[in-house]
């Protein structure tokens, strides 16, 4: 993913505001809204990790679960020939179609999968 920041388990879209010649970004893939500012590269990524670490401790202190951005579970709905042509690929590469799944994500995605 391009224009992205990451820190803390966190990923943050990152664009221009031509108007008011500023970053902005947003915090991707949990409900709750966190966004932060700043006018150079620097100052945009102490912005970002100023505002994790404070959703992080507004959470500890007012008692609830900081949101994830995913939990690790998936649920597909895709063609039944899709299906068979992905569990024939992953039994002809030696993996169980979750872990095939997972690498195809992961590489699609441009990260390393995890085991």
């Amino acid at each position: 993913m391009t224009n992205a920041l990451k820190y803390q388990g966190y990923t943050a879209r990152i664009e221009f505001d031509a108007e008011d010649e500023v970053f902005v970004g947003r915090v991707l893939g949990i409900a709750d809204r966190i966004s932060f500012h700043g006018e150079s590269v620097a100052e945009l990524t102490e912005a970002f990790h100023v505002a994790v670490d404070h959703y992080l401790e507004d959470c500890r202190v007012t008692g609830r679960e900081p949101l994830k951005p995913a939990s690790g579970r998936v649920m597909l709905r895709i063609p039944p020939e899709v299906h068979a042509a992905a569990n024939v690929a992953a039994q002809a590469s030696g993996k169980s179609l979750n872990q095939w799944a997972t690498d195809a994500i992961a590489q699609a995605a441009g990260e390393t999968a995890h085991p």
